[in-house]
């Protein structure tokens, strides 16, 4: 079968493979020289915990299963880190208690630690009003950049996948695709991995789907210091807002309402707060989340101020000093974990993971393929 993929983003990446391993004979349409959007533009985690329990828990965990794969094959970064929900308030701390208690039951590996316990397993956490945290193992970190620029090359030293790079599609039917210079591929399936593009293919498929926009600001500090590690992924209480797997828990209203009250300006930039640490000891900080109407290509200075803010509550950092700031814009469903579609025999829509693509995206490439071989 001769299958095109549009887009050489993560989710592109991961239906390629999918496919190119079943066999199947595979073009990568990517408009840029190199893939530059939202899978470069993130933390690098694959974040299996902050999953809804069910279909979405255990496809992130499917992907994670392909990303430790991924290493071994093509020899990537892939450091299997897991992760801790650090409770700085009594209320975090509460919502940390109720989900440990579930979490046998929701198909959830996770084991609540004492302040001591999570000072013993990061030098970063702040033991400074510190009540405890939750551990979660199955928590990866990769590095976007480096994975997303390698993999179009091992895919196609690996499995012959050709990359039609610098080459907008503009027009899609059954069976082909056409590319803004004129120049006409036959195709048995079409993927559409569009990321945040919303205008170009389908739109208005796209415009029913109620899929939105959504800008966050990051930032990078260089190296650490003397070999300075950090360990797991870090994330304040702040993010119990944030990752639907807690909705579970009834302290969870108690934390929004304190949130609400005491700083308001958190939720207006939907600020959460989490800390990763690539291959090289950079360590990558934020986010916050602004949407549609709200997105501005201009960098508010007071979102990162407040990032910091946060972050210094809960960790300690041997260096602040940021070395770069960026945002990036993903496409976010109100309610799915991502958006799929059919609009034309043999054509597919997949797009709209939000800000768990790395986590997701081998895991519903893989739904994918097992539907359709």
């Amino acid at each position: 079968m001769d299958v095109g993929v549009i887009g050489a983003g993560i989710v592109g990446l991961a239906h390629a493979w999918s496919a190119a391993e079943r066999g199947h004979r595979v073009t990568v349409f990517e408009r840029s020289g190199q893939a530059s959007g939202a899978s470069i533009r993130n933390f690098g985690m694959v974040w299996p915990i902050g999953q809804p329990a069910g279909e979405w828990h255990h496809v992130a965990l499917r992907s994670r299963e392909r990303w430790l794969e991924l290493s071994k094959a093509a020899n990537l970064w892939v450091n299997p880190c897991g992760s801790i929900h650090l409770a700085h308030r009594d209320d975090e701390w509460s919502v940390l208690q109720e989900f440990h208690a579930l979490a046998p039951r929701l198909g959830f590996d996770c084991t609540l630690l004492s302040a001591g316990q999570v000072i013993e397993r990061t030098p970063a956490a702040n033991p400074e009003g510190l009540r405890g945290g939750l551990h979660s193992p199955t928590e990866l970190c990769v590095n976007p950049v480096t994975t997303i620029r390698s993999l179009p090359e091992w895919l196609t030293k690996t499995y012959g996948v050709l990359f039609a790079t610098r080459t907008a599609i503009t027009e899609i039917d059954s069976g082909w695709v056409t590319s803004a210079d004129g120049r006409r591929w036959d195709l048995d399936r079409v993927i559409v991995c569009g990321g945040s593009d919303l205008t170009t293919l389908f739109p208005t498929v796209l415009a029913q789907s109620g899929l939105k926009l959504c800008k966050l600001q990051m930032m990078k500090t260089p190296l650490q210091a003397a070999g300075w590690r950090m360990g797991p992924h870090l994330a304040s209480g702040l993010t119990l807002r944030h990752y639907r797997n807690f909705e579970v828990c009834p302290s969870l209203a108690a934390v929004k309402a304190r949130v609400a009250m005491e700083t308001p300006e958190l939720d207006r930039y939907g600020i959460h707060v989490m800390v990763s640490q690539n291959a090289e000891g950079c360590l990558i900080l934020g986010d916050s989340h602004e949407y549609d109407s709200e997105i501005e290509p201009f960098d508010k200075t007071l979102i990162d101020e407040l990032i910091l803010r946060e972050l210094r509550a809960i960790v300690r950092l041997p260096d602040w000093t940021i070395s770069e700031r960026w945002h990036g814009i993903y496409a976010k469903h109100p309610s799915a974990p991502w958006f799929t579609a059919e609009p034309l025999p043999g054509v597919f829509v997949r797009t709209g993971t939000g800000g768990a693509g790395m986590t997701m995206a081998f895991g519903l490439a893989e739904l994918d393929w097992s539907r359709w071989s």
